[in-house]
């Protein structure tokens, strides 16, 4: 009796073994970059969108207190991806993260725009064309859209710092 519970419990073992392997997946072997999980890239939209309103305040970084780009992007980044960002739409704009393509915007990618490739500006994607950003002085947090016409003739490029590198090397204390 005892080697037949044996046998039981290995061949459940050995299912369950089965069960997860068919579960594993492989990913691709040309990956701009790795995309973020779910649950943050939501938790960051949903933030985000809900700052819809917020007053623009230039070096402001708090709902109390409104937000510039900067200070807006990296409030959202840290309190809900738990990443420490630079102060300013420049230096969040050289951090050694992924450069997207326009064509392959995931939400929770960061936008930048400018003048003449230089960045004076930063906004987070939500997906389907949108983006939240804190856009000017007398202005509130909103969306807007990447044809827009101010935004589709000042867009720079895009990066990604919701990979696993990038939010080990930002990981806010």
């Amino acid at each position: 009796m005892n080697s037949a519970w044996r046998q039981i419990r290995l061949l459940a073992g050995l299912a369950a073994l089965s069960i997860l392997a068919a579960c594993t997946t492989v990913s691709p072997l040309r990956t701009p970059a790795p995309l973020p999980p779910a649950n943050v890239a939501n938790n960051v939209l949903f933030r985000a969108i809900g700052l819809v309103g917020t007053p623009y305040r230039w070096g402001g970084n708090t709902p109390e207190s409104g937000f510039d780009c900067s200070g807006l992007v990296d409030y959202v980044f840290r309190t809900e991806a738990g990443l420490a960002l630079p102060r300013t739409s420049r230096e969040i704009a050289a951090l050694d993260a992924p450069t997207i393509a326009r064509s392959a915007l995931e939400p929770g990618d960061l936008l930048f725009f400018g003048h003449r490739h230089r960045v004076n500006h930063v906004a987070i994607y939500v997906g389907h064309g949108r983006f939240v950003n804190a856009p000017d002085k007398g202005g509130t947090v909103r969306l807007d859209e990447l044809g827009g016409y101010y935004w589709r003739d000042h867009y720079l490029f895009a990066k990604r710092v919701l990979t696993p590198r990038m939010r080990a090397a930002l990981a806010a204390d």
